[in-house]
């Protein structure tokens, strides 16, 4: 009789049968063992401002190279890289590179200003294996290891991958459950891996206002006060916000973009409670 695996990485805690694969796309049930699936499969490499990811606080003004796969365990209707992001490994081109190679790409653009490598585009920590073996040959360089994620992943997954990582930029989707079950996801989950992360490494988060879904003020209110109550290494104390604009994508192609004085409303909200609000998309 074959029987289900369980997989541990995200809060969904997969079952699945042998040859599935989870509803990340990226991870998959081979011969009892869930495997990293999209190991190395890159689809997408650029040399980046480190403000793109966006980090405004580690290192401004430096580049960083970035690099995605194929994946993600939420579904937000609103995803920028939808064409990645949502796809599996038949749907997209992809070139294979080795962690070392990938460090070694990274040690050749210092030249131009590149602090490192920045995992991002899909989320990275459903192949935190590849992320893990990289960002251990990346300190070993002397350079940094970012990652910018949904802050999905499990508590062990995160323990074992904080000593390597230098700096995040975390999703915070928005402040309420009902919310963040709409998109797939846990709010308190979410809330953890924060804590967790900014306990350990610099940490931003960013939340990307979709209009009549998460641009309330008492919300961003509630979320602001929540972050300032986060004990953080960052240089400044607190944690940094980026309350960044939603454009028209994928599945919400029907709603206008957020209205721009809305976005400053918000960010005067976060304001009164966080030192660095920052506007994204305006």
């Amino acid at each position: 009789m074959k029987m289900k695996t369980t997989c541990q990485v995200c809060m969904h805690h997969c079952q699945l049968e042998p040859g599935q694969y989870g509803a990340c796309r990226a991870r998959k049930n081979e011969n009892g063992t869930v495997i990293c699936a999209n190991y190395g499969q890159v689809t997408s490499l650029a040399l980046d401002p480190i403000e793109k990811k966006p980090l405004n606080m580690f290192y401004p003004g430096s580049m960083i190279l970035s690099a995605g796969s194929y994946g993600c365990n939420l579904r937000c209707p609103f995803c920028q890289n939808h064409e990645i992001s949502m796809a599996c490994a038949k749907d997209i081109d992809f070139v294979y590179l080795s962690p070392e190679f990938l460090v070694q790409k990274a040690a050749e653009y210092q030249a131009e200003g590149n602090i490192g490598v920045a995992f991002t585009y899909n989320e990275p920590l459903i192949g935190w294996e590849y992320v893990y073996d990289t960002a251990k040959l990346i300190k070993k360089a002397g350079m940094k290891t970012v990652l910018v994620t949904n802050g999905t992943a499990a508590p062990h997954i995160l323990d074992k991958l904080l000593p390597f990582v230098d700096a995040m930029n975390i999703d915070l989707k928005g402040y309420t459950q009902a919310y963040y079950q709409k998109l797939g996801g846990n709010l308190e989950a979410v809330k953890e891996f924060i804590q967790t992360a900014a306990s350990g490494c610099h940490v931003e988060l960013t939340t990307l206002i979709v209009p009549d879904e998460n641009d309330s003020i008492t919300q961003m209110e509630e979320e602001a006060r929540w972050i300032a109550s986060v004990k953080t290494v960052n240089s400044s104390g607190q944690i940094p916000l980026h309350v960044t604009r939603f454009f028209p994508k994928y599945h919400m192609t029907d709603k206008e973009p957020t209205d721009v004085r809305q976005i400053h409303r918000l960010a005067d909200a976060a304001g009164k409670y966080l030192k660095n609000v920052f506007l994204g998309n305006c």
